[in-house]
């Protein structure tokens, strides 16, 4: 069952590498502030983006499993019908603790078989909106 509850969201948003699938290059667009949004607030903000280099200052992975930094929270800006294979890219890496999709982003299938393999999934719920109602 997805996280719902605030207490178990807050002790989510106390982790600090967001590898985030799906990071924008383009200001004014959801996926390109909202990870501005986290950098500003202290997280390490790692873009995952196929067709950027740099995005924020940061480089950009082809894929989540490109990516050599640690990740602990993997915040996707894909539609739902790719959740599946970010999810098969997060069970493949040993660091992913949570999976958690964006506003509007869902797919209860893929999110149980997270959850079966002991992630925690997020779904349907902007980061940043959780992290200003439970943080700041």
């Amino acid at each position: 069952m997805p996280v719902e509850s605030d207490a178990e969201l807050r002790e989510i948003l106390g982790m600090t590498r967001v590898a985030v699938v799906g990071c924008s290059t383009t200001p004014g667009k959801d996926a390109h502030e909202i990870p501005k949004y986290l950098l500003d607030h202290g997280y390490e903000v790692i873009p995952v983006n196929p067709t950027a280099d740099e995005i924020l200052g940061r480089r950009a992975y082809d894929s989540l499993s490109e990516v050599e930094e640690d990740v602990e929270i993997v915040n996707v800006f894909r539609p739902s019908d790719e959740v599946a294979g970010i999810v098969d890219e997060a069970l493949g890496r040993d660091d992913v603790s949570v999976v958690w999709t964006q506003l509007g982003i869902a797919d209860d299938e893929s999110a149980e078989r997270a959850e079966d393999a002991g992630l925690r999934v997020v779904q349907d719920k902007c980061i940043k909106v959780e992290h200003q109602k439970l943080v700041t």
